[in-house]
């Protein structure tokens, strides 16, 4: 896959050779090193322009090249960092392999009253058609440096707390008009950076006419401040997707989902698929999974924080289902929470600290995996695996679900193994009298060969390290 600017590491390079005769790669996630590092910038190459693909299943840059979606949520990134600390997370999350920062021009965290780093507030007298040149342009620095380390911005105009209070800060300080000036201030001031996508919403839900009224106004407000320089698309409230709002609607270029902040999984990440399988298509993504660290359905006294292991599942379940990418987030991070900041339910450690936290360094051998084989032909196939009860379409339920995909092309499948325990494959997917099959390690990206086997119609395998929280990919 000839536009990686990264160096793959030898188990990988080996396996390239046999990409288009047969390649069954049965493993979890690819391992990289634990202390691998991306050369150059995330992205691997210049910025430029995105758009859907043709197949309209995934972003890609104005020459076709695939751009894989690896995003973290620093919603307070703008509001509670000052340039020195913005830059060390920035370079943190550059080095391991993450693509887009999710982060928010009007903050949640009383983003209206509470001055930035820098004492600024970002509008005058909370008016949206008003805004604070010296908090706009700590913005533009730290867009600016974002783009230097080859990263892009999915930039909220507003948390949602400012058009549906529902709980948080607020004020309500938006209406439909005044979002359209608010979204066309933006779209100019932003027009000719590089590295922007739109996101509208921001963790409300739509309870009245007048919130779809203000968000549809804050989207063509963008549109024709930047003249459809960005693409666009609606930040949810849990549990939801922009599909079930605004799907039909033009400005909206790929869906986004907020799976939430849950260890049931059972009927969440099916959701994925299900928005993969609407008409008209369009390219889907989860926005906002469970949290690393993050107190279990908000209740840590009684249900705990996520793991490694909660944030890794949700990265392969979206990704095999059809996800174009996917979302990190962390409890500490999202808010930057240090010592001397109130704490918004129970964070673990500073956001400093959370940087270096296992899951988020496991993201990039989901990057990694994908990147190593043909990109715009991947299609979700839970038919790959061999269902033998009748009850359900997939091995498992909610935390142990297997899911499968493959290139439309027969040139390789993967299979996603949670947790583990024998489970039966259809070589036949590969178009080859000959397979190759690999295990993949979620957690270090490392990959092993199994071996090479004649093209029988089914075949079991079992993961080498069985286990509840020691996922594989076949």
């Amino acid at each position: 896959h000839s536009q990686q600017a990264y160096a793959l590491p030898s188990s990988i390079k080996l396996k390239m050779k046999y990409v288009f005769t047969a390649i069954l790669f049965f493993s979890i996630s690819i391992l990289i090193g634990q202390e691998a590092n991306w050369e150059g910038k995330s992205v691997g190459f210049s910025l430029g322009k995105l758009k859907v693909s043709e197949n309209k299943r995934f972003l890609v840059f104005e020459d076709e090249r695939p751009f894989f979606y690896l995003g973290d949520t620093a919603w307070e990134l703008f509001h509670r960092l000052s340039k020195k600390d913005a830059e060390k997370y920035l370079e943190n999350r550059r080095k391991n392999g993450f693509t887009v920062i999710q982060t928010v021009i009007l903050a949640e965290i009383d983003g209206l009253n509470t001055p930035n780093m820098e004492g600024e507030k970002p509008l005058v007298d909370n008016d949206p058609s008003k805004i604070n040149e010296k908090y706009f342009e700590h913005v533009d620095w730290v867009i600016k440096k974002a783009e230097e380390k080859g990263m892009f911005i999915g930039l909220l105009p507003t948390w949602g707390d400012k058009w549906n209070k529902k709980w948080g800060v607020g004020p309500v300080v938006f209406t439909p008009d005044n979002a359209a000036v608010f979204g066309e201030i933006l779209g100019k001031r932003y027009k000719d950076f590089p590295n922007i996508i739109w996101i509208a919403g921001g963790d409300r839900p739509l309870e009245e006419e007048i919130h779809g009224k203000i968000v549809r106004a804050m989207a063509q407000g963008l549109r024709t401040g930047d003249n459809g320089k960005h693409l666009i698309t609606f930040h949810p409230s849990g549990g939801k997707g922009s599909s079930q709002y605004f799907h039909n609607e033009d400005w909206l270029a790929f869906n986004m989902r907020h799976n939430g902040h849950n260890t049931n999984f059972t009927g969440v990440y099916e959701n994925t698929l299900n928005d993969y399988n609407r008409n008209p298509v369009k390219p889907v993504i989860d926005g906002e999974p469970i949290y690393e660290d993050h107190p279990i359905r908000f209740k840590p006294q009684e249900n705990g924080h996520s793991t490694a292991a909660d944030v890794r599942r949700p990265l392969y379940w979206n990704l095999f289902s059809g996800a174009f990418g996917h979302t990190y987030g962390h409890h500490s991070i999202w808010q930057m929470w240090q010592p001397g900041r109130e704490p918004i339910n129970f964070p673990l450690l500073p956001w400093y600290e959370a940087l270096e936290q296992p899951g988020a360094k496991q993201m990039q051998f989901g990057r990694r995996l994908i990147e190593s084989r043909p990109f715009l032909t991947r299609i979700p196939d839970n038919s790959v695996i061999v269902d033998d009860n009748i009850a359900t379409s997939v091995p498992g339920a909610g935390m142990y679900r297997f899911v499968a995909t493959r290139d439309t092309d027969g040139t390789f499948a993967m299979v996603y193994v949670p947790v583990g325990r024998k489970f039966r494959v259809r070589l036949d997917v590969i178009k080859s009298e000959k397979v190759l099959a690999w295990w993949y390690n979620p957690r270090n990206g490392e990959a092993t060969k199994i071996g090479k086997f004649t093209n029988q119609r089914i075949r079991e395998f079992i993961s080498p390290t069985p286990g509840e929280n020691l996922d594989w990919v076949l």
